[in-house]
């Protein structure tokens, strides 16, 4: 019985040990999707609200699961680099037709902004798709740069010369042999450098932020750093870089500006951030005391989130209040998306907290080490950039749960409810294993380099030279 025993655990030990992707990056997902599962159950409040239980919730929390972890095998095992880098390729064009689809009629309105699509009983939220399109796009866009694989300058430019003919105004063939001329396309500008730069890289940065801008400043904010992050790490020149983020900040100035000449009627989102930033007013309304009026209720909604998520961080402790111990859960509505964080440590307090802030720093750290070892640029910005972008989007839920800045919305990677964020990670974390793949092969090769050059390096130290034994006799 034993023998089978220690036979079944080998076997699941050689299976890990066989396993090609990279282990640590497998162990960050699935103690991730553990905690979303247990937390989703233990978040929501018992009580139905607008017909929806917590089981329905839970329910729905376990599909989204399923199917995450479904396209995640999916990409791992069907998925190389070449296919992901082929299809980032794409990821612009998605961007932008899921723009053009958001504000052209199939958008639909959530908290005041228009940011998802419905699609028969489906809501899409576009910006959670975009910021992994784009994050994929840029590293294609680094890598064709780097390695000269745009033809369409080439293919432009070379059309235009055909068009312009071969001959001179005297009819005589240009020929640069014969002493004529070379024919010199007026299109040739789109071959050099700055322009691919231009074309590729900076202006579909600037169109995505563009868009996004009227749906919501702080995905535009974020999204907009990740992707200048992603650029930088892809070598791009830096002057360059900064000149495109103050066009960026000159084009949100410009919005800023049309926002107060037209009373906030156009570009309210702005309205509303500078609102989340000062919420002063509302304080200074409740601070009245005056709890008949409109005013007094309207302020109190607006931050019955924010300080229930306080609330619910001070009241975790260090050890928290043990699973299904929340009360905040009964008070900030849809606590387990926008404040999940805070229902965690609210339940498992401070070691709990601490443990989900390990395992992202752990995969922006893992995903440092996996770039080093990758050949390509596509796949180094790659796994550079979905690390940034799925650490960055959990730093920014954590502090904003823990009153470092104002609130935005953006739900904890792989964790809180949402089935749009949630896929979206899952295509991240899969194109993430699909690469390290590759990553872990050169890892392998050069530990074993490694230590071979250590096993020759300890033989030749005591292999003593003969003349050094005599030297020795004799000094004795």
């Amino acid at each position: 019985m034993e023998q089978g025993t220690d036979t079944g655990r080998t076997k699941f030990w050689n299976f890990i040990d066989n396993f090609k992707g990279d282990k640590v990056i497998w162990m960050i997902v699935l103690l991730l999707v553990l905690i979303s599962l247990v937390s989703i159950f233990a978040s929501t409040s018992g009580l139905a609200e607008d017909g929806v239980s917590r089981l329905d919730i839970f329910m729905d929390q376990l599909k989204l699961v399923c199917g995450g972890l479904f396209i995640i095998l999916f990409c791992y095992n069907f998925m190389n680099v070449r296919i992901i880098r082929a299809l980032s390729s794409f990821g612009f064009i998605l961007s932008l037709i899921l723009l053009i689809c958001l504000y052209g009629g199939l958008g639909v309105e959530i908290n005041g902004a228009v940011r998802a699509l419905q699609i028969g009983g489906v809501q899409i939220y576009v910006f959670e798709v975009i910021k992994v399109s784009m994050v994929m796009y840029l590293s294609w866009a680094i890598f064709a740069y780097k390695e000269d694989r745009f033809f369409l300058p080439k293919l432009i430019a070379g059309t235009a010369l055909q068009s312009a003919g071969s001959h001179d105004a005297d009819g005589e063939a240009s020929d640069p042999a014969a002493g004529g001329e070379p024919q010199v396309s007026k299109l040739a500008f789109v071959t050099k450098p700055w322009f691919k730069r231009l074309w590729y890289i900076y202006l579909p940065i600037l169109i995505i932020c563009a868009g996004m801008f009227k749906g919501g400043i702080s995905s535009t904010l974020f999204c907009g750093l990740v992707m200048f992050l992603v650029i930088l790490i892809g070598g791009m020149p830096k002057r360059e870089i900064f000149g495109a983020l103050i066009v960026g900040l000159a084009i949100v100035g410009i919005f800023t500006g049309i926002y107060f000449a037209s009373d906030g009627d156009k570009f309210s989102r702005i309205g509303t951030a500078i609102n989340r930033l000062t919420l002063h007013r509302e304080y200074e309304v409740i601070a009245e005391g005056n709890t008949r009026s409109d005013e007094y209720r309207t302020a109190m909604d607006k931050i019955r989130q924010p300080e229930g998520a306080k609330l619910a961080v001070k009241e975790g402790g260090l050890i928290g209040k043990g699973p299904g111990g929340s009360t905040q859960k009964y008070s900030v509505f849809a606590i387990f998306s926008d404040y999940m964080y805070s229902f965690i440590v609210e339940e498992y307090g401070l070691i709990g907290g601490i443990i989900v802030l390990i395992l992202y720093v752990s995969l922006l750290a893992r995903g440092s080490l996996i770039a080093r070892f990758c050949d390509d640029w596509f796949s180094k910005t790659a796994v550079a950039g979905l690390v940034l972008l799925i650490s960055g989007q959990a730093l920014m839920h954590i502090f904003i749960n823990v009153n470092i800045g104002p609130l935005t919305g953006q739900t904890l990677p792989m964790v809180s409810h949402g089935s749009s964020s949630f896929l979206s990670f899952s295509v991240a974390f899969g194109a993430l294993l699909s690469i390290s793949r590759l990553a872990k092969k050169n890892m392998d090769t050069q530990a074993v380099a490694a230590d071979e050059n250590e096993e020759a390096e300890m033989i030749a130290a005591e292999t003593v030279p003969e003349e050094e034994i005599q030297e020795e006799t004799g000094n004795g």
